[in-house]
């Protein structure tokens, strides 16, 4: 059962909640209807001592609430309901994000006038990496999928464009661990994606360039999202690759990764964050996309340290968070541009 309690100190006031068992950190803010996009970052500085490698939660611990105050405590159903009202009235519906998610608040209009194209590696006939946790089997495209999904919830809330190339209308957002295998992704708009992986890619391909002809002017960008799958011990950080000739793409590589690396000096002070950003026009997406663009591998599937980062919900979300601070960072301190 959970134990709620309420904290005063000074003017200050919030609820502290015992984490249970399967908690993270938005699973907890959801609980009691608070935003957890918006509170994420204040809910680590008031925790931080009290986090696992200073982004989980230990089981029967009391975790502070942020955005919480006295009037705000004595119904936890009725905030949640609030919140929901709240959501109905001024949120915009995507059902591709499911229907746990599907309503997108804006938080700005800082990417007002960008267009990102996403495209999540493998689907359809081809599950990508394979590895096995636990009892079940996981497959690359879904974990991919579903980070990807969780970025374009945080560009369109930020007033972005954003095109999804390969998309599953019925798996959405999945706050789960283990993420069912299926091959029923399509590409944008609704194309089958063939099994021969040059065509698999040249359609990708066609597909964004085209697009691209479209927004002809505009601030026009692609992000890549891969899980890597190196040999079995070997333990990988978020890498970011872009096209050596890409003024742009290599702004975008960069500016992520220096948000990842904030991050972890922020978040994991006693951990050294080892990815890079490089060219890799060797890449075929790489090569042939016209806008300007980043291929990121996100972990290697098949490390067990890496699963832990690319199963936990809670560690989908903040990569996905994180990349989007990058494209905020890249979107407001360059120039405007469509060409590489």
């Amino acid at each position: 059962m959970l134990f709620i309690a309420i904290i005063a100190n000074g003017q200050d006031s919030y609820i502290s909640v015992t984490a249970e068992k399967g908690d993270g950190i938005y699973s907890l803010l959801r609980k009691q209807g608070v935003n957890p996009y918006e509170t994420y970052d204040d809910f680590i500085v008031m925790n931080i001592a009290n986090l696992r490698d200073s982004i989980h939660l230990y089981e029967g611990r009391n975790y502070k609430i942020p955005g919480t105050t006295l009037d705000t405590v004595p119904v936890v159903d009725t905030i949640q309901k609030q919140a929901t009202e709240i959501k109905k009235i001024k949120g915009k519906s995507f059902q591709i994000f499911g229907e746990r998610h599907e309503t997108v608040l804006s938080k700005s209009d800082k990417l007002k006038g960008a267009v990102y194209y996403l495209i999540s590696g493998h689907g359809g006939p081809d599950p990508g990496a394979m590895a096995v946790y636990g009892n079940n089997s996981i497959s690359e495209d879904e974990y991919a999928y579903d980070i990807t999904l969780r970025l374009a919830k945080e560009l369109l809330s930020n007033g972005a464009t954003v095109y999804i190339i390969i998309r599953d209308e019925n798996d959405g957002i999945r706050d789960d661990r283990i993420l069912k295998i299926d091959h029923d992704e399509v590409a944008y708009p609704d194309k089958a994606i063939p099994l021969n992986q040059v065509a698999r890619l040249k359609q990708r391909v066609d597909i964004v360039n085209d697009l691209h002809r479209k927004h002809r002017g505009q601030f026009q960008r692609l992000i890549v999202t891969h899980v890597d799958s190196r040999s079995k011990g070997q333990n990988i950080d978020v890498f970011f690759y872009h096209h050596a000739k890409s003024k742009n793409g290599k702004k975008l590589a960069e500016s992520i990764h220096k948000t990842f690396q904030k991050k972890y000096k922020k978040y994991q002070p006693n951990r050294t964050y080892s990815g890079t950003f490089e060219d890799r026009t060797s890449l075929y997406l790489v090569k042939k996309t016209h806008p300007a663009m980043t291929f990121i591998e996100i972990g290697n599937i098949r490390n067990s340290k890496d699963q832990k980062r690319i199963l936990e919900p809670d560690n989908r979300q903040a990569l996905a968070k994180w990349i989007s601070e990058g494209v905020l960072l890249d979107f407001e301190s360059g120039e405007i541009g469509r060409i590489r």
